[in-house]
């Protein structure tokens, strides 16, 4: 909020009639606190945004947001879930505009911030643009690619799109799906095939009411041979009045936990027929008499994935920024209990439990957006790497595909571990704010019924920790045989010095030490789940037994890999920023890489690499940066640039004046003085009901 606006709103509460203690003014609070700040609010907010004119884009379509009226949020949680949709799909309607008007990094910025209004609209919407449109993009051939946007895929003109993957039976099994799209060479078709209950599409965002075309994934049969699972453009509707197209057969799927601004259906398809050229073949070609030309390099089709593992990790750090803020400003105006009666109530931000509740959680989050950007920057110099690849040397492909695989990996680290970490903070955040933590208007049970989702689509978050485990594994072969790393697994490269390296006497804080230790514990936990695949694998299991066999090491792996990647880019962050915004963001980082380390103690300590008297320094040290952190948690949120209508929960307001708008929500959502709802129909024959008269109670008589 601008120090303008907010002067605006303290004078306003002043000249409210009502008499409140100074002590206990929870808008002199606020005040305080963030008086208190010792930083430019202003510059941070451009370091996390990229830049001035990116933060001054950004406030632009966050104004445009608040003005729209198909944007209202001040009634958002008494909608019912047809009401949600409707809404929702207004949104989706006004959108079209502006992706055919905005740049494209425009768009995506402007869906990100309404993601944070309505992640529902976020998912509906990106149905469309990021899983459909994403897939022609990514692998249909430029002809195909050129013909459906003439159709008005990327325009919305005729063309809603939706992507089915899921199966009833088969999620993260991509490889086990079901449906079948067999060729017919005589009229140069495919036919869509759902042959069993299982095989109908699930789960499917857009398919119960918006969508047209659908990406469908299938497995691919010619002369009667399956080639693995490939891509279609399936039509499932008429643009011009909905009906269903031939064989297509559309359910709704109802009520859901949250989102239910998405549409989400199932599909079956009941031998339905597609022009051969449908079937998209930017890698894998089907020829007009059945040949089946496979790419050379099948790590090609990754991409996609990629996009929105990466999304998923950046929109982690943006529902724990909307979360933390809500959290750290009631904590700071919210008083329970005096340390002694001549003095006014403790504000619970001044309780050392609770700042080790929260602070944490708050540079976690800063955390997570460095990671998230981190990540986003390597997928688009892996991007690149792999176009320059494209038909160059040998030794050029390989080192593409090498960098394609560590993202791979990372990406699947980073998704499951940041959005488990981001659901936790929702409910340890909403804990934190005690019962009125429980209330539907302070946003948590939404925000956790929302992203919940994010644990269990585009890769169930334990099957893609055992994947990112998997390829550790591989790595550690790689290292092994003597090839050189990516630098995201380098340290394995250096794994026999690194088993030997401890503390000692060295500074904890130093990030030397710091960086030293999570690699060398890295280091441990991978080779232990390789040599324990070996040992098993030299015991007569098969690989997929071994694999299975190693579940908990790999697991084990993956998160302390993904950990050391989340710490290590935060100090590499804090290195390389200018001085100013360094020394705000200097107590964040080292607060986050003490935290980890002592929240997986146990590993440390196996590993060796520090002593227990260094953990209890390490703990010592936390509840220091938890006081520290906690001086500046005001204007460490402020810099978040979240505005009270994209915050939407009255006890998270910026000028603190919590309990009358609190209040004032509550009746307005629910008037006082309307007639009781049920009173004549069920609380009036209960209470009036005829009873017997009861005989008088008798005296007992007293034992003499």
């Amino acid at each position: 909020m601008s120090k303008g606006r907010s002067r605006v709103s303290s004078i306003t509460h002043h000249l409210n009639p009502v008499t409140v203690d100074p002590a206990l003014d929870t808008v002199l609070a606020m005040e305080t606190e963030r008086e208190a700040t010792n930083f430019d609010v202003r510059e941070l907010t451009y370091f996390l945004d990229g830049g001035r004119k990116q933060t001054q884009l950004k406030e632009r379509l966050m104004l445009s947001i608040e003005r729209d009226p198909d944007m209202r949020n001040d009634d958002w949680y008494d909608l019912t879930k047809d009401q949600v949709r409707e809404r929702t799909m207004k949104k989706f309607r006004n959108m079209a505009h502006y992706v055919t008007s905005d740049p494209e990094q425009v768009t995506f910025l402007r869906l990100s911030l309404i993601s944070i209004v309505d992640p529902g609209f976020w998912t509906r919407f990106g149905v469309h643009y990021g899983l459909f449109f994403n897939a022609l993009r990514g692998q249909a051939n430029s002809a195909q690619l050129g013909y459906w946007i003439s159709r008005g895929a990327a325009s919305l003109q005729g063309i809603v799109g939706c992507f089915c993957m899921t199966e009833l039976g088969h999620g993260s099994n991509v490889q086990a799906l079901e449906t079948t799209a067999t060729f017919d060479q005589d009229t140069d078709e495919f036919v869509i095939h759902t042959p069993s209950l299982t095989a109908t599409k699930w789960w499917i965002g857009g398919a119960a009411h918006s969508a047209t075309h659908s990406v469908v994934f299938a497995q691919l049969i010619v002369h009667g041979k399956r080639h693995g699972v490939k891509t279609f453009v399936v039509p499932l509707r008429n643009a011009n009045d909905y009906s269903l197209k031939p064989g297509v057969t559309i359910g709704d799927l109802g009520k859901k936990m949250g989102r239910d601004g998405i549409d989400n259906g199932y599909v079956q398809f009941s031998h339905v027929r597609i022009p051969r050229m449908y079937m998209l073949m930017k890698h894998t070609q089907v020829s007009r008499e059945g040949i089946v030309k496979e790419p050379a390099l099948a790590q090609l089709t990754y991409g996609a994935l990629i996009t929105g593992r990466t999304a998923m990790v950046l929109d982690s750090s943006a529902v724990s920024k909307r979360i933390t803020t809500i959290a750290i400003r009631y904590a700071c105006v919210r008083r329970q209990f005096a340390s002694s009666p001549d003095k006014p109530e403790t504000k619970l931000i001044d309780y050392a439990m609770h700042q080790r509740r929260l602070m944490p959680l708050l540079a976690q989050t800063y955390a997570m957006q460095f990671a998230g950007d981190k990540l986003y920057k390597m997928y688009n110099e892996c991007m690149k790497k792999l176009e320059d690849a494209e038909g160059a040397d040998k030794k050029a492909t390989e080192d593409a595909v090498e960098t394609l695989k560590e993202l791979h990996a990372t990406s699947a680290g980073l998704k499951a571990f940041c959005t488990w970490s981001a659901l936790e903070s929702i409910d340890k955040c909403r804990q934190a704010c005690g019962g009125h933590g429980y209330s539907a208007y302070n946003g948590f049970g939404s925000a956790f019924a929302d992203f919940a989702v994010h644990c269990t689509w585009e890769g169930d978050n334990t099957i893609l920790s055992l994947q990112a485990g998997r390829a550790l594994i591989g790595s550690y072969k790689d290292a092994v045989a003597g090839k050189q790393l990516p630098s995201g697994t380098a340290y394995l490269n250096k794994r026999e010095q690194l088993k030997s390296a401890r503390a000692q006497g060295r500074d904890i804080s130093d990030h030397s030490v710091i960086k030293e230790a999570w690699d060398c514990c890295s280091a441990v936990a991978v080779e232990k789940a390789a040599l324990a695949f070996e040992g098993f694998t030299s015991k007569g299991k098969s690989t997929d037994e071994a694999y299975e066999l190693t579940s908990q090491l790999r697991a084990l792996a993956a998160q302390i890999h993904t950990r050391g990647f989340l710490v290590k880019g935060f100090l590499e962050t804090l290195e390389g920023a200018p001085a100013e915004i360094a020394k705000v963001i200097r107590p964040l980082a080292h607060l986050y890489a003490m935290w980890s380390i002592e929240e997986n103690s146990g590993v440390f300590l196996q590993a060796g690499y520090f002593t227990s008297e260094n953990i209890d320094a390490i703990r010592t040290r936390t509840t220091e940066l938890c006081l520290e952190v906690r001086g500046q948690c005001i204007g460490l949120t402020d810099a978040f640039n979240l505005s009270d209508f994209f915050i939407n929960a009255p006890i998270g307001t910026a000028d603190g004046d919590i309990y009358p708008k609190y209040f004032a929500q509550i009746n307005k959502s629910s008037p006082p003085g309307r007639d009781h709802p049920y009173f004549e129909s069920i609380i009036k024959p209960l209470i009036t009901r005829s009873i017997e008269d009861p005989e008088e109670i008798e005296e007992e008589e007293e034992d003499e």
